[in-house]
């Protein structure tokens, strides 16, 4: 957490400037704010009908009969000194200013009182302002930072994560994050000041009975933190909980023709119910403990007054300094210096109140800050090696070489996706990867642009071990096309060009024919600038598969992966896809992962590579495997369009 929070001010450095400044406008309320509440002596002393001139020429008095009687045989000036001299400053240059009158002297000194709360009203707005701009600028900088770290991240740690409990923390956390600096920035700057300022001018007047009434601070410190630890655990629990709260509500919206169709919204009303209840009880949990650190301010913050007040009380009702032999204060107080006591306790006591009420969201601050740091800042099991070795454009052979893989978030007793597989596949081969679902064949050709590396054993590009090359370089030369058509809301001709960043629109039109696109494309409003909707929406199931094979025709990948590419399309459809798939798989190398065995696909395929239960347990031509490998004739046989012959 610390490191989390070390991080964190990494991201608040660059905007330091803006942040002195407005720690230096905190300072003028803090000082404007004691400033405010030492008028009340002045007051007094006027409404008391005591002339302010006659009470300063006293003062001055007392305090040269003190320095006179306190100084040493070298002449030194001690604490009466310095306060004599700030006495002769404010009767030289403040005095002559002040009215005779008393009504008068009052005025003044209200419209002082207004014009020092309007100044320091300005300079809460300018702080408060500054730190806004901070605070935004900050959690940009967090935002963008956080996702270039996720999207760093290796593809079986983000799906392990999911994709709820990651806009939970770029959400939900973020904002939890964004409160905290505000308020670290305002408040628990500002009050501090104000807390400090007001400190500083009743040690002045008496630090004696001052220090008295701190007596209650360890007390409350010691009380806060363990509060303090309730409150760190209570509110990672709660933001774990809101994690589950959008797996819910993600779920469901993904899902919705599903819900309807089968007349289930009432069970996922009762999901979210569950989790939204488990969530209110931490809630509460963080609630009660909120609630509860008020009265404690309060009530320690009493007992600071009580402390002060008898005893002080008992100094100006008995005109003395001492109580039973210890020495209270310098001098006999008056009513007005115990009244201006008061006064700059509750000035203290203000802000602490303040603090306080913000404890149990810094804390949720600090918790959040673990928990968006605890994804970003881990290392990817998947990165670039130090000293990456060379890999021109694939042209000899891939070899997957006694390979095993298990997936970390399986089960223990769960045997591993892969166990074993060894396979050698020429430059230029079209190879059909078949099996039963979970047999590893998406598995094992997921190794390939290293969305995951085995756990034993090692893929080799032309004789270079994908983890000892340049992601850039390996992935630059792979085109993919998933069963699930992954497609973003933009236009159409940028979802293709997403293959190829720099592609021309000439290159562009050029695979949206080669993936058979032109036929539905030309007939819509826009053409290629037709916006495809969130997640591809606006166009049909066999459009959007089209759409993902021509994002990967245009990439003119060396090493071409159809991962049940024609899935989501009719008969026909696949029939001219595979016709178009003929003619573009020559001369790359293909892995074709399917479990069926259709005619035009055996038109181009070279080899067929049979797996079952993570193990590779035939390799061979159509003709060959039938006759030979039970599995593959049990497949070949279930094929849809044998079973409607």
């Amino acid at each position: 957490m610390n490191n989390g929070l070390a991080r964190l001010v990494t991201f608040v450095w660059p905007h330091r400037r803006r942040l002195y400044v407005s720690i230096v406008f905190a300072l003028l309320v803090a000082v404007l704010w004691s400033a405010t509440l030492l008028l009340t002596f002045p007051i007094v002393k006027v409404l008391k009908d005591e002339g302010l001139g006659g009470y300063v020429d006293q003062k001055i008095a007392i305090l040269e009969a003190e320095a006179g009687a306190e100084a040493g045989a070298d002449g030194r000036i001690d604490g009466a000194g310095f306060a004599l001299k700030a006495m002769y400053w404010v009767r030289d240059h403040l005095m002559p200013w002040v009215p005779d009158d008393a009504f008068d002297t009052l005025a003044l000194i209200l419209l002082l009182l207004l014009l020092t709360t309007v100044v320091k009203g300005v300079c809460r707005y300018l702080q408060e302002t500054l730190v806004a701009s901070v605070v935004e600028r900050t959690v940009m900088d967090l935002r963008k930072h956080c996702f270039r770290g996720a999207l760093k991240q290796d593809y079986e740690t983000l799906s392990a994560a999911g994709s709820s409990d990651m806009m939970s923390r770029f959400t939900y956390d973020m904002a939890q994050i964004q409160e905290t600096l505000k308020l670290f920035g305002e408040k628990v700057i500002r009050e501090p000041l104000k807390a400090s300022a007001c400190l500083g001018c009743a040690l002045y007047i008496n630090w004696r009975l001052t220090l008295l009434s701190m007596v209650f601070v360890p007390i409350g410190g010691f009380v806060f933190y363990r509060l303090g630890r309730r409150m760190k655990r209570a509110s990672k629990s709660m933001m774990e909980s809101m994690s589950r709260i959008y797996k819910v509500l993600e779920e469901a919206f993904d899902a919705l023709k599903v819900v309807i169709a089968f007349d289930n919204a009432a069970r996922h009303r009762r999901r979210f119910h569950k989790e939204h209840k488990e969530y209110y009880h931490k809630a509460m949990t963080i609630a009660r403990i909120d609630a509860v650190m008020s009265p404690i301010t309060e009530t320690l913050g009493i007992l600071a007054v009580c402390l002060l007040l008898l005893p002080a009380a008992y100094l100006v009702l008995r005109s003395v300094t001492e109580i039973w032999g210890v020495q209270l204060a310098g001098t006999v107080m008056d009513l007005e210096e115990l009244a201006v006591m008061y006064t700059l306790l509750a000035g203290i006591i203000d802000p602490a109140r303040k603090l306080s009420g913000i404890y149990s969201r810094l804390k949720r601050g600090k918790a959040a800050v673990g928990r968006v740091f605890g994804i970003v800042e881990g290392e990817p099991s998947v990165k670039d090696p130090d000293c990456p070795k060379a890999l021109p454009r694939h042209h000899q052979s891939i070899t997957f070489e006694n390979v095993r893989f298990a997936y970390a978030n399986g089960e223990p007793d769960r045997p591993p996706a892969l166990d074993g597989v060894t396979l050698t596949v020429p430059a230029g081969e079209v190879v059909a990867v078949v099996g039963e679902n979970g047999s590893g064949k998406s598995t094992l050709v997921n190794l390939l642009p290293r969305f995951f590396d085995p756990d034993a054993g090692h893929v080799l590009v032309d004789g270079v071990d994908t983890r000892e090359a340049s992601l850039r370089e390996l992935r630059g030369q792979i085109g993919v096309v998933t069963q699930e058509t992954l497609l973003f809301d933009d236009t159409i001709a940028e979802n293709i060009r997403y293959g190829k960043p720099s592609a021309s629109m000439q290159e562009v039109v050029d695979a949206a024919a080669k993936a058979d696109m032109l036929s539905f494309v030309e007939h819509l409003p826009d053409g290629f600038d037709t916006q495809v909707g969130e997640k591809g929406q606006r166009l049909s199931g066999g459009q959007r598969q089209r759409l993902a094979l021509a994002r990967a025709v245009v990439r003119d990948p060396a090493i071409l992966i159809l991962d049940e590419a024609t899935s989501a399309v009719d008969a026909q459809s696949t029939y001219q896809l595979h016709k178009v798939l003929e003619g573009f798989v020559k001369g790359r190398t293909t892995f074709v992962i399917t479990h069926s065995i259709t005619p035009t696909l055996l038109s181009f395929v070279t080899r067929i590579v049979v797996m079952d239960r993570g193990r590779l347990v035939a390799n061979g031509s159509h003709e060959s495997l039938l006759q030979t490998c039970p599995i593959y004739q049990s497949l070949f046989d279930a094929r849809p369009e044998r079973q409607s012959a």
